[in-house]
């Protein structure tokens, strides 16, 4: 899809206008401009209502609805008529209409018609009051957004046989070709030099061999250095503790924290932001075979704490203990993050609407929180007090991955992930397990969201 600004109207196909439901008084009495309702005065205009508060995420959740929706009959150019859109809202205008052309069939052998519009041919021309470098940047960054959502939601929705650790490894490698940044994967015989033993120890019940994925963006200026380590299990039978086989298929989605953070190092990339953004991704199957770890073993990780393991459908912590501190004594970072769909819990507490967010540092949360508001991938702060330190105690190694009960899953779970940040002044962990995998228009059962992608990026830029 070609995009273009302009100054003055012109000719095309169709021309699209957005009205906000305070302009009622202006507008004809057969449209109310209700979020999300469409009137067509004339074959070549469309309006399009925002209701009566719109945000930038109202636009961008309703045309990428709208384009969704009509996704195989749109004309090949379409004008977007933005000359009341500030240029945050031009942004996510363009991710929304972007969005609305992706294609969730990734298999199918007779692929839907979709409109020559979301391809190569394709013409989007933004009518604006007066070219700016900031209405420039804005289509810049919303065209890139929405193209790393949409490669990241390829990741989250293809199946576990299409995407072994082997895989991701492969799209962070031609991503750092393709964009400048380094790239190193440290496969199963480095890792077990190196003592990373946590995720080597999730990863024997599998084939497929584990790998972590280190990728790293360095402008030539910055002044921090933030690192994200996100959790890559490609598939998650629960191992010995298997789950019910009812939604096991899903499971395909628990590496949600490698692709948000898979994403946000390219989009960094992409946008050349100031901060130096490094992504440490361990990556395996967490599978079921004799060689599987037991529950009640106890196995040793990289950074030399030992670790009982009460429970291997929690293995996803053990991976990420591994994660963080390969990140604290490789990378030493101003700032450590770590996302994954780690718990049922935060679904039960704060269902799909927002992720769990844990820090002990007020400014990080803060900061992380109006990130997620600005975007619409919301975070919502949960406690990570001391009271809950006992739940993790072990009476046979350091500290055990599972308090074995049905309360505060989420909170120990992240209480185990503090363990191996070394009190880490900067940290916090984003439990996305309901928010990274769900309910869109793109499909009648769930599907990859991208979740985190625009948090982190976000969140960096105002930290730059």
């Amino acid at each position: 899809m070609k995009i273009s600004l302009i100054t003055s109207p012109q000719t095309t196909d169709l021309t699209i206008s957005l009205y906000i439901q305070d302009q009622a008084s202006s507008l004809p009495t057969v449209f109310k401009a209700e979020e999300g309702e469409i009137w067509w005065p004339s074959e070549q205009e469309l309006w399009l209502g925002l209701g009566k508060k719109p945000t930038p995420i109202t636009v961008l959740k309703a045309l990428r609805m709208l384009f969704h929706k009509r996704k195989g009959r749109w004309p090949d150019a379409i004008t977007l008529d933005a000359r009341d859109l500030p240029a945050g809202w031009i942004e996510t205008a363009i991710n929304g209409i972007m969005l609305g052309g992706y294609k969730l069939n990734l298999y199918k052998t007779e692929e839907k018609p979709y409109s020559k519009f979301f391809g190569k041919e394709g013409t989007l021309t933004v009518w604006v009051n007066a070219k700016s470098s900031e209405a420039e940047k804005a289509i810049v960054k919303g065209k890139a957004t929405a193209a790393v959502q949409m490669r990241v939601m390829d990741l989250m929705n293809a199946p576990a046989n299409k995407k072994p650790p082997r895989i991701l490894a492969e799209w962070a490698l031609e991503s750092g070709r393709q964009h400048n940044y380094k790239v190193t994967v440290l496969e199963k015989d480095a890792l077990a030099a190196l003592g990373v033993h946590a995720l080597l120890s999730v990863s024997k019940g599998s084939e497929e061999p584990p790998v972590m994925i280190v990728t790293e963006y360095s402008p030539k200026n910055y002044e921090k250095t933030v690192v994200l380590v996100g959790k890559g299990v490609t598939f998650d039978t629960g191992g010995i503790s298997i789950k019910n086989s009812a939604n096991m298929h899903l499971m395909k989605s628990d590496m949600g924290g490698a692709a948000a953070v898979l994403g946000a190092v390219e989009l960094a990339a992409r946008l050349e932001l100031p901060v130096r953004v490094v992504g440490v991704i361990p990556s395996t199957e967490n599978c079921v075979d004799g060689a599987s770890t037991k529950p009640g073993d106890v196995i040793d990780s990289y950074s030399g704490k030992t670790i009982e393991v009460i429970d291997t459908d929690a293995e996803g912590r053990l991976i990420l203990a591994d994660g963080l501190s390969y990140a604290l004594r490789n990378y030493k970072p101003d700032v450590l993050l770590d996302l994954a769909t780690l718990t049922g819990s935060v679904v039960q507490t704060l269902g799909y609407a927002a992720g769990g967010l844990f820090t002990a540092n007020d400014t990080l949360a803060t900061q992380l929180t109006e990130a997620g508001d600005r975007t619409g991938e919301r975070l919502w702060r949960l406690p990570l007090w001391d009271e809950y330190k006992d739940e993790i105690k072990s009476d046979v190694a350091d500290v055990r991955n599972y308090h074995g009960k049905p309360i505060a899953g989420a909170i120990v779970a992240a209480k185990f992930l503090e363990v191996f940040t070394q009190e880490h002044p900067a940290w916090a962990h984003l439990d996305i397990a309901g928010t990274a995998f769900g309910d869109l228009e793109f499909t009648p059962n769930r599907a990859g969201t991208a979740f985190g992608v625009r948090l982190l990026v976000d969140y960096l830029e105002n930290l730059s």
